[in-house]
This record gives structure tokens, sequence and C-alpha cells, in this order.
């Protein structure tokens, strides 16, 4: 077990640098190429709406499945009806919130008419049912799969399959052999194909047989849906954190123009907070085996570490993408985006201060006192909307990244607050102020290094000398001693 865990943990990882990576080159290149800014926002804010939605409707399934679902395994296979209630709960919870969705059609319609962008929303609002239907059976099956080990097939479809399939229908527009309506339609049936491949990957398995839902499972509907209940509450919370932004921007502004360059900029910063999801799948399992003991010294010191470790890689690219400004606005291809590159810096800013806080949220999710997440994020929530509701009408897009920046910090601090004063958990040290101290210093080499008349050639160099000089620092005032182990291991360096 212990070996199949960390085989999918790598393959897992590979699999999240390669989506990421094929996530940049669509929103930072082909989309700006091929796409107007307008299409992009649209783009983003169906799957900002999507994503909420499948949330919505599935009720908590996800989390249900997770929690009980080892409590009603059994070698016939059918699981006294699990399978059956899933069905049946994710069924009755989509149909409800689709009746909603389409009665307030024309009240959402009446509020973008004549807008910049609107046409978009107006044309292809019903197509945001199927896709938010599929976005909610991939993640109930995903889960499902969860439960038997399945774990690599599902992160390889979301991650890579479908924005390779996103970045092959791009490239049929550039060749003229598309349009904006295929580009959409191709997502939908790569949506169906994910669907499909990772049911049958499943069903091949025989782990699971339809069957009807036992009286002891039934007796169980309360339970479940008070858990269900409060879990949805904490996990669409946490979309919504994610996402509000971008709906709220397109209801203030109603100029999906803004969206897309704000949507633009959010997906160049997720490549800061890259490091952080590759850390935080190989440091998860451990947290929980040591709640289990009662093993504080082994969470502060894993707290401690992701903390050190995602701030110092975080600072690093942060710092190159800033100082190498002009070469990604070059890559942007649309003029547009220079006079709004601060956006960048702001919600930066805010990826690199939840990067800090390392693991922080986890420690208290996987202990006894998990139900406090469900208030902390709820809390934020009310911070996001009410940040974006005051900052957005005065400071447009430049409002949403503050507002997205003011939640992660205060939501980052009442983890740590928390944390620091029930359990005298706390990650900061020395460290993190040679980062900051280390950051300045390569940042300032990097702004007064003499431009070159060849951008590429400027942005590589640049680039080079900043990175050498940071980890030449941070090696050797041994600043994290897993990059050091790292970097000896490299360079076959003999540690003392």
């Amino acid at each position: 077990m212990a070996d199949l865990l960390k085989r999918q943990g790598f393959f897992n990882s590979i699999i999240l640098y390669a989506g990421t990576a094929l996530g940049f080159v669509n929103f930072a290149i082909l989309f700006q190429r091929f796409l107007s800014i307008e299409e992009i926002g649209f783009f983003a804010l169906m799957i900002a709406i999507s994503l909420l939605y499948a949330q919505i409707a599935s009720a908590g399934i996800s989390n249900i499945i997770l929690k009980f679902f080892p409590y009603y395994r059994s070698d016939d296979k059918k699981h006294s009806g699990f399978i059956t209630l899933v069905l049946i709960w994710c069924s009755i919870g989509f149909a409800v919130l689709t009746v909603f969705f389409i009665i307030f059609k024309d009240i959402v319609i009446s509020h973008y008419q004549h807008q910049k962008g609107s046409a978009l929303l107006v044309k292809y609002y019903y197509y945001i049912i199927p896709i938010s239907f599929l976005t909610m059976v991939f993640s109930t099956l995903e889960s499902i799969g969860g439960t038997i080990f399945k774990n690599v097939l599902p992160s390889f479809l979301r991650e890579v399959f479908l924005r390779a399939f996103t970045t092959i229908s791009v490239l049929l527009i550039a060749f003229s052999i598309a349009d904006y309506n295929d580009f959409l339609m191709i997502y939908l049936i790569t949506n169906v194909v994910m669907v499909v491949v990772l049911w049958y990957n499943i069903y091949a398995g025989n782990d699971f047989r339809l069957a009807p839902v036992s009286g002891s499972l039934a007796g169980q509907r309360k339970k479940f849906i008070k858990y269900g209940f409060f879990t949805l509450l904490s996990s669409s919370s946490f979309v919504l954190i994610q996402n509000l932004d971008i709906i709220m921007l397109t209801g203030i502004t109603k100029d999906l123009t803004l969206v897309g360059i704000y949507t633009t900029f959010f997906s160049i910063a997720v490549v800061i907070n890259l490091p952080s999801k590759a850390l935080s799948r190989t440091s998860l399992q451990i947290i929980s085996q040591s709640w289990a003991t009662n093993d504080l010294a082994k969470i502060n010191k894993i707290y401690y570490k992701t903390s050190v470790v995602q701030m110092l890689i975080g600072c690093l690219l942060f710092t190159g993408i800033i100082v190498d400004r002009n070469f990604v606005v070059m890559l942007l291809h649309k003029p547009e985006y220079a006079s709004y590159f601060n956006v960048f810096i702001i919600v930066g800013c805010a990826f690199l201060i939840d990067m800090t806080g390392g693991i922080n949220g986890y420690i208290i999710n996987v202990s006894k006192y998990y139900r406090l997440t469900t208030f902390i994020i709820g809390g934020a929530v009310i911070c996001c909307a009410i940040s974006n509701w005051l900052l957005i009408p005065q400071y447009g897009i430049m409002g949403a990244a503050l507002a997205y920046l003011i939640t992660m910090f205060l939501l980052n601090f009442m983890y740590w607050l928390f944390l620091k004063i029930k359990f005298n958990l706390q990650p900061f040290g020395k460290a993190h102020v040679l980062i900051i101290l280390n950051t300045i210093i390569t940042f300032c080499v990097g702004y007064f290094i003499p431009h070159t008349h060849n951008i590429w050639l400027d942005a590589a160099t640049r680039s080079l000398i900043m990175g050498l000089i940071y980890v030449v620092i941070a090696y050797f005032f041994n600043i994290s001693e897993d990059i050091n182990v790292v970097i000896n291991n490299v360079f076959k360096v003999k540690s003392d």
C-alpha cells in the first residue's frame, strides 16, 4: 500500500506540472493570439460558474463518499446500494438547481443585455448546464475511484487531457478550421469523453454493482444530509473564494473584456502556486498520521518546512515574472494588458501569502477541530464578497485583485492564529526573513541589469542571472535544509 501511494504521488506530481504548463501555454500564449478578450472572459466565467454549480448540485456527495463508503464496503460489490444512493442524490440535487438556473435566466440576461461581451453570455447561457453536469459527474466518479485507489487517471484527464484538447481546439481556430462555437463544442465533447473514460475505468474493475438501497443505508440519510450540508458549506465556500472575484467582476462591471484580462493575469499567477500544490500532496498523509499519534512536534516540523520551501520557490518565480514584465506583456500579444500588469502583482502577492501559510488549513481540517474550517472559510467568503462589492466599482479589476489579496491574508491569518493559540504551532522563523532579504537583493540585481534589444535574449539572460544569485544565496545561508539536500544530490556534494 505504501508503495502504491508513493507511486501515485509521483505520477500525480508529474501530471500536475505538465497540466500547469499546458494551462500557461493556453491562457498566456494561444488564447491571446486567437481569441478575443471577451471570448477569453466568457470561457473563464463559464468555468467559474460550472465549478460552483456542480459543487452545490452535488450537495457534498464527494465528501460523503470518502467518509462513509468504507463503512458499507462489501465483498458482493453491492455495498448496500451505496452507488444507487449516489445516483439518486446527485440527480435530485442537479435537477433542483437546474430548475432555478432556468427560472432566473431572464433576470440574468436582462442584467447583462447591451453590455460589452454580453452577446456571448446570452448565446451560450444554456451551454453552462451540460458543462456543469459533466463537471459534477466527473468529480463524483473521481471520489468513487478514490475509494479503490484509482487516483492517477482522473488527475491526468483533468490536468492534461482536457487542456491538451483545449490547445488543439484553439489551434483549429488559428488555422481557420473552427470558430469559437466549435471551440466550445470541442470543450463539451472532451468533457463527455473524460466522463465516459473514467466511468469505464471504474466499471471495468468490477468493484461496484448497482443494487437497491439497503434499509441500514437509508436509515442514515439524516446523518448523510447533515454531513453533506456541513461539508458543502466548507468546500463550496472555498470554490467560491477562488471564483467569486470573476463572478462579481462580471456582475458589477458587466464587461467580459475586463474579466478576460483579469483571468489571464490570475492564470499566470497560478504558476507561482505550483510548488505549493506539489508539496501538499506529499505532506497531507503524514500530517493525518501525526494527528493520530498526537505527534505535534512532527506536525510543527512539516508546517515549518512546507512554509519555507513554498515561500522560497514562490518568491523566486514571483520576482522573475515581475522583472521580466516586458517579456510577459509581449507574450500576451495584446496591448491592453500592459496597463493592467499590476493586477498580476497583487494577485501574485495573494498566492505568496497563501503559500507562506504552508498547510495550515489542512492541519486544522484533519484535527478534531475540523468544523472550525467551515466557519473560517465561510467568514472569508463574506469578506471576499464585501471587499469585491466595495472595491470593484472604484478600482475595477484592480479592486477584484485587492479583494482576493485581503481575503487570502485574513484566511491565513485566522488559520495561523488558531494553530498558534491552541497548539503553539507556527511556521515562521529567521529563514523567512532571509528569504525576504534574498528576494530584495535578487530583484534589485535583475531590475538594474541593462536591457538588450533582443527581448528573448534579455529575458533569458536576466532570468539566468537572477536564478543563480537567488539559489547561491539560499544555499550558502542554508535557508532550507530540504533544498540544500536536493542541490547536494544533484551536484554530488557531501554534507557534513
